[in-house]
């Protein structure tokens, strides 16, 4: 896309490309992109580079940082916010985690602009779509939920985007990082108290600690269709998670 500019032709900033982007693929609350929409941003976000965002390695905050002086301060920054999507950054320094916590009736593109970091997901297993998994509570405790692992592993800048939908894709994540990190999030739409649509956290137990409600349920055969289970347990926000919020100071954005 170009603009004209003194009668010359100038390329939008990837910035404004994606927003301009987002506003037409986000729908509002109940919707999830179309496939062709999903490609088109994960293809954009695929190009997107730090310095688009105002970033560089260079910046101070990027530098290693000692993990003995507690636990590190997670901030962010927002781009862009309405009603139907988010555009924001998430800044980890080495060691910081962002606690296992979902993404309710949200569609979450994920890109790694900087850095290195450990990501672990999950979904709820579909009592309705896999009979054998029709006991998805414990005896032990009728507040776990059994989940299937989705992704494990590291992630090194400059990566592929992530892409999370609201029951699939691995909507309840847990990142941590390996070195101080940033994170481009388009979320759409985003968190909201008003609108039933609020952060709930985590914590994840083994399926192999806990039974199932009638001891009927052969989760062995659940895990070989599935993937590795877990069980979920809803939790309070974790009072050693620190997070603040900052200015984005990068290239403003432009709906023109």
């Amino acid at each position: 896309m170009k603009v004209v500019a003194g009668g010359v032709e100038v390329a939008k900033p990837a910035g404004t490309r994606l927003f301009q982007a987002c506003r037409d693929v986000f729908r509002g609350p109940g919707t999830v992109p179309r496939p062709d929409e999903v490609r088109l941003l994960r293809d954009m976000l695929d190009r997107m580079k730090p310095e688009d965002v105002g970033l560089s390695p260079d910046l101070k905050f990027f530098r290693a940082r000692d993990a003995a002086q507690g636990t590190p301060t997670i901030t962010h920054t927002t781009i862009y916010k309405c009603p139907n999507f988010s555009m924001v950054i998430l800044f980890l320094p080495q060691n910081a985690v962002i606690p296992l916590h979902n993404h309710p009736g949200m569609t979450v593109f994920s890109k790694l602009l900087l850095g290195s970091m450990h990501i672990k997901s999950y979904d709820w297993v579909d009592a309705d779509s896999d009979p054998s998994a029709s006991s998805c509570s414990s005896s032990a405790d009728d507040q776990l939920r059994l989940a299937k692992l989705v992704v494990d592993g590291v992630f090194t800048a400059p990566c592929d985007t992530s892409v999370l939908y609201p029951t699939t894709g691995g909507n309840m994540h847990r990142f941590t990082a390996i070195a101080p990190c940033a994170i481009l999030d388009i979320l759409g739409p985003p968190y909201s108290i008003e609108e039933d649509r609020d952060c709930t956290y985590y914590t994840d137990i083994p399926n192999t600690h806990h039974s199932t409600a009638d001891g009927t349920t052969d989760l062995a055969s659940v895990e070989q269709d599935q993937g590795h289970l877990a069980w979920l347990k809803e939790i309070d926000m974790p009072r050693e998670l620190k997070m603040c919020s900052v200015h984005y100071g990068g290239p403003p954005i432009s709906d023109k």
